[in-house]
This record gives C-alpha cells, structure tokens and sequence, in this order.
C-alpha cells in the first residue's frame, strides 16, 4: 500500500508527558491527544480491508511545508522522526494496517521541506512475498 495523506503535521510526539504532582501518574499531553485524533481520522479513509502481515517494510517520509527553504531539503529540526514515528505507528497500528507494530522488521523515515503541499507519504509492504 502506498499513499500520501495531505495535513498540517502535527509535532507533538509519544513522549511528550505530563505528571501530576499531587499523585506522580504521568498522563500524555494534551497536544499528544490531539495529534492521536488528528492521524485516526487522516489514516481512516486509507485503512486496509485486511491488516498487513509480518515483516513488514515501512517507509514514511514527513513533508513540512516552508516558504523559506528549498524544495526537498532536508528539514534539520525537531521533532526527531524516531519520536514522531511512535506515534503515527501506534495510530496505524489502532486502525488495523497490521496487527501489531512490533511486525515491522523494516523501517525508513525522513522529513523534508516542500514548497507545495505539507503532509505525510506512506508506504507499507507486508508479508513475504514481496
């Protein structure tokens, strides 16, 4: 499956945690909650009928949208695509593009600055047969 979901990208990341003070429980940040929203409802329409089976090779390439810098430069600023990865993975992981994401062997990310429009690829391959 291969397809590009058009958004503002979210920078808000997994680790991102609050702690209550009084109790010491760490709870996510609300900006995390909202970006879990944000990808569920993005990655609904690109759901799969049935999940992608292990391994599974995952490529997903970030694209933030500037003015300022060349096209398909390389973006050099946080957030750092480890930290934005577990979030987006855990979301697809929710929405059934695999049954759980620790089947993915094989992993690529980048992020770039684009001129045109701002948003995510993603490309998944699953199974043996590839």
């Amino acid at each position: 499956m291969e397809f590009f979901m058009p958004m503002r990208i979210p920078t808000a990341t997994a680790q991102e945690k609050k702690i209550n003070t009084k109790t010491g429980t760490i709870f996510p940040d609300a900006t995390v909650k909202a970006a879990k929203e944000k990808y569920l409802a993005h990655l609904d329409r690109f759901k799969p009928d049935i999940p992608l089976e292990a391994p599974i090779q995952l490529m997903v390439i970030w694209y933030f949208h500037s003015d300022k810098h060349s096209d398909r430069s390389y973006k050099t600023t946080k957030p750092d695509t480890d930290n934005m990865i577990k979030l987006l993975k855990d979301c697809m992981t929710k929405k059934g593009f695999w049954k759980d994401d620790a089947h993915v062997a094989y992993e690529i990310t980048g992020k770039y600055w684009t001129m045109g429009t701002e948003g995510i690829y993603i490309k998944a391959i699953g199974g043996y047969d590839q």
